[in-house]
């Protein structure tokens, strides 16, 4: 028996648009390119770019270009179930902002489409020192696991990867897939997130997909600088890739990183990898301080 699961993970660019038809036509060329696969997962920050729709002016503007991005939202959302309902798959859009009342701050929310529709959504947990004094994005409590047809996910939004008590809580409730949407503007904060999203794969015995931006964007500052590369992580135990990695792209390099995964062989790990973790886990809570 196996459960076979085809992923794409995005390395991701910026784009300017004059008008809500052009994003649509750029959204719907990726993920034909991807339509192969099962789970289509894009980054943080990704909707960002609809800053452009309001113009210059609000587009290089860090308070002004939020609230322009969740705008759009709803018509977002709509592409998105479209897009997954058109091609049988599974899409984590790119995260953006979000108000979740009128009046509030607004989250950095990722919504996860399946062919039915809107699946559901998770908002950051943790936010970096950039959202906290700059940009005043705050944190929405909360940790969902999404039981779809093709596994049971869940997500880590950049930052949050960087915490394992975060992943351990998704992968106790149930989570096979951790997603991990990313958006850095170094070397230094790409490998901060990828070496999160490695070891969580190794603590929990899981596979992890880092999807990040790429590139510059020189018209807003919150995305001026994009750095990283797509992969899908597994935990290097004896029944997955020597490295942990099981398909990456190359470093700042826009497209589609796909593999197939068998979800059968994360519960198979759990229980008869080289080391158990999974199962260890416990003892490192137990263990005093002398």
């Amino acid at each position: 028996m196996s459960r076979p699961v085809r992923i794409a993970a995005a390395a991701y660019p910026f784009d300017w648009f004059d008008d809500f038809a052009a994003y649509e036509a750029k959204i719907s060329a990726w993920v034909a390119k991807a339509a192969d696969c099962d789970l289509l997962v894009f980054p943080e920050y990704g909707a960002m770019e609809l800053a452009s729709l309001g113009g210059p002016e609000v587009a290089r503007d860090l308070e002004s270009s939020l609230h322009e991005v969740a705008r759009h939202e709803a018509t977002r959302d709509a592409l998105h179930a479209r897009l997954a309902a058109e091609h049988r798959c599974h899409i984590l859009a790119a995260s953006g902002p979000a108000f979740p009342r009128p009046g509030t701050r607004p989250v950095n929310r990722a919504v996860l489409f399946g062919p039915q529709g809107r699946i559901g959504h998770q908002d950051k947990q943790i936010m970096t020192r950039f959202e906290r004094e700059s940009w005043d994005v705050i944190a929405a409590p909360g940790l969902r696991v999404f039981d779809t047809p093709i596994g049971r996910i869940g997500i880590t939004i950049c930052y949050d990867s960087e915490f394992p008590l975060l992943a351990r809580r998704l992968a106790e409730a149930g989570a096979e897939i951790l997603l991990a949407p990313s958006c850095t503007d170094s070397v230094a904060g790409f490998m901060r997130v990828r070496i999160g999203c490695m070891a969580r794969a190794l603590e929990n015995q899981c596979v992890v997909v880092q999807a990040p931006t790429v590139g510059d964007c020189a018209w807003n500052p919150a995305i001026d600088e994009n750095r990283g590369r797509a992969a899908i992580y597994a935990p290097p135990d004896g029944m997955w890739p020597e490295t942990g990695v099981v398909a990456e792209g190359a470093m700042d390099r826009p497209g589609w990183v796909k593999a197939e995964i068998d979800l059968d062989r994360i519960a198979e790990s759990r229980q008869r990898g080289q080391v158990l973790p999974w199962l260890h886990w416990p003892e490192s809570a137990a263990s005093p301080l002398d």
